[in-house]
Formats: C-alpha cells, structure tokens, sequence
C-alpha cells in the first residue's frame, strides 16, 4: 500500500491581533502608570529645611511645573491614541517620548533644588534674600523620575507598533449604502407583453 504524504505544515503568518492588542495594553498601562507616579510625586515634598526656627519646604510642583503639566500630556496621548491613524500615531508617540524624556529631565533637575524653600523661608519672615539651612531633600523626585522613563517608553512602543492598533474611527464609521440595481430596460409595450405572454421577466436583470 502506497503510503500517503502528510499534509505540509502551514507556514503562513499568525494573525497579529492579539500581538497588537497586547501592546496596546502595555502602551495604555504605561502611560497610566508613569502619569499617576508623576503626578503622585509632584504633590509630596521635595526640599525641606529650617530658616530662623521656622520649618520650610517645597513640593515637586514648588519646585517646578514641568512634570506634571508633561504628565498630563502624556495621559491625554492614552485617549488620543484611538482617534489617529498610521503617520499620526508615530506622530503622537514621538510626542509622549519626548513629554516622557522632559518630564524625567525636569524631575531630575529638581532633586537638588533649593530655590523654592529659600522662596519659602523669605516668604514667612517677610525678608528677602533669605536662605534656608539644614536643607534636605527627599526621593519623590526619582519616583517622577521614573514615571516620566515609563511615559518615554509608552511613546517608543507607540512609535514601533501603535500603526497595528485599533481606532475608534474605524468603528464608528457609517456602513456606506449600497446602492440598488437598476431594473432592465424593458423595452417598448408591445416587447413587455410579448415577455408577458411567454412566462418571462422582462424586468429581470
């Protein structure tokens, strides 16, 4: 008995959807993550010291605003992401990666600053040109740090696989109307009652 071959193995491309559902995901859990870390830490205090017996000190946002306002932008992206398509999505993930990259940038910076508390100290004695002293600062800074590299990568995996993703304008689209056949140009009377009479359409297409 001839032996039947088996059948080749199918070598074709598994669908990428899911793959690309998944990025998503991780873009979108990125995102959320690294703005609610910024935003967490800009609130805390950052700088803190003594001028005159008196305690003063500064938070994140004090010291500088940039994060959180490149957080926020950041976030935004999470939302706009589902209204571009192709070139605007890489478009709008180089927009996050830099919000991302300015936004660690800033934080960094703003870890060894000590201008807001001095503005502080003047502030509660009424003098100018105070200085604080014993000043210390804080780690919340790192964790804005952090949030905003979580911002940055969000933007890069949006840049690499953000033109495979769904859109909500795709979805949402009116089905187009199809429009209906034209009927069959049934000729003169006389040709339809001849059609008639030998049991056919004549408006048949």
């Amino acid at each position: 008995m001839t032996a039947v071959p088996a059948p080749p193995a199918d070598s074709s491309p598994q669908p990428s959807g899911a793959a690309d559902r998944r990025s998503l995901a991780v873009m979108l859990l990125l995102i959320v993550l690294g703005a609610v870390l910024v935003l967490w830490a800009v609130g805390r205090t950052w700088a803190s010291g003594k001028v005159s017996g008196l305690d003063v000190g500064a938070t994140g946002s004090d010291i500088t605003g940039a994060p959180g306002a490149l957080a926020l932008v950041g976030l935004a992206s999470a939302v706009a992401v589902f209204a571009v398509r192709g070139v605007g999505r890489v478009v709008l993930g180089l927009l996050v990666v830099l919000a991302g990259a300015g936004t660690a940038l800033a934080a960094g910076l703003g870890a060894g600053d000590s201008a807001a508390i001095d503005a502080d100290a003047a502030k509660k004695l009424g003098l100018t040109g105070v200085t604080a002293e014993q000043v210390s600062h804080s780690a919340w800074p790192w964790l804005a740090v952090l949030g905003g590299v979580l911002l940055a990568l969000a933007g890069l995996l949006t840049v690499l696989r953000g033109r495979g993703w769904p859109s909500m304008g795709a979805r949402y689209e009116a089905p187009t109307a199809k429009r209906a056949p034209a009927p069959k140009d049934a000729g003169t009377p006389a040709d339809l009652w001849k059609a008639l009479d030998r049991g056919e359409d004549p408006t048949a297409t």
